[in-house]
């Protein structure tokens, strides 16, 4: 507090109770002396604000200038762990007996989701015959379209169209609604009726959560979350995928 803010305090206090009583010469200087204590206590608390401010700052720096291994980060999928991911009724595609199991959790509304879609294309066209890939909805809570996507893909799954309902939802991300699945699932031939019934039915539903409950026994934080032959990749592209999926391989046929 500046010296001019003190003496516009300390005159405000007094002109204030000048005006609302009559008062003694020794209650004005009552007056004085709280205000000096009140702007010395002002000045002990920004002191000690500067102070936290200035440590912040210089434990920001020390972080910063860390090396990365000694940072505090987010715990990393262990590549070597092996989780116990069961396919189930979830969404397959590829041979049942394929040496190679890949599940995805996914979400709809995920834009990174919708980006990973072109790398499950990249995997089941390079491997037709080895790779098994399964398709598990995880929606996100704070996606309000993702969980009504979901049962839109298992709906039409219904009626033997899940993949291409799975592609067109990705593709029309942004523009999730009710009338655009009702619309989609004109695009694709499929009986609407029986759609819209699907749509709404119970046992969708649950196929959705029961999925989402699975996510919590393999260590699902968020999508999407990949699994090879049970095993999670510390990382999402071709070259990784495709590495894992060989050695996979190769391991089977020794067995």
């Amino acid at each position: 507090m500046t010296k001019s803010t003190r003496a516009v305090l300390s005159l405000a206090a007094v002109g204030a109770l000048a005006l609302s009583a009559c008062t003694d010469p020794q209650q004005v200087s009552d007056i004085k002396a709280a205000v000096d204590r009140m702007e010395a206590q002002q000045k002990d608390v920004v002191t000690k604000l500067d102070d936290l401010a200035k440590g912040q700052k210089e434990l920001a720096t020390k972080v910063a200038s860390a090396p990365a291994a000694a940072r505090p980060a987010a715990e990393a999928p262990d590549p070597n762990k092996r989780w116990d991911v069961a396919v189930g009724n979830s969404a397959s595609r590829g041979p049942k007996n394929a040496a190679v199991t890949i599940v995805e959790f996914s979400d709809f509304q995920c834009p990174f989701c919708s980006q990973a879609k072109d790398l499950v294309h990249q995997i089941v066209e390079a491997y037709p015959n080895d790779v098994q890939f399964v398709f598990k909805n995880y929606p996100l809570p704070f996606h309000p379209n993702a969980m009504p996507a979901a049962k839109a893909a298992v709906a039409a799954g219904k009626q033997g169209k899940f993949w291409e309902m799975h592609d067109k939802l990705f593709e029309n991300q942004r523009a999730l609604s009710d009338d655009k699945y009702q619309e989609i699932a004109k695009q694709l031939g499929l009986d609407l009726e029986k759609f819209k019934a699907d749509l709404a039915a119970p046992e969708t539903a649950s196929v959705i959560t029961d999925e989402m409950k699975q996510a919590g026994t393999v260590g699902v934080r968020g999508t999407p979350t990949f699994y090879i032959n049970g095993k999670q990749p510390a990382g999402r592209s071709f070259e990784l995928y495709k590495s894992i999926i060989d050695e996979e391989i190769k391991a089977k046929k020794k067995s």
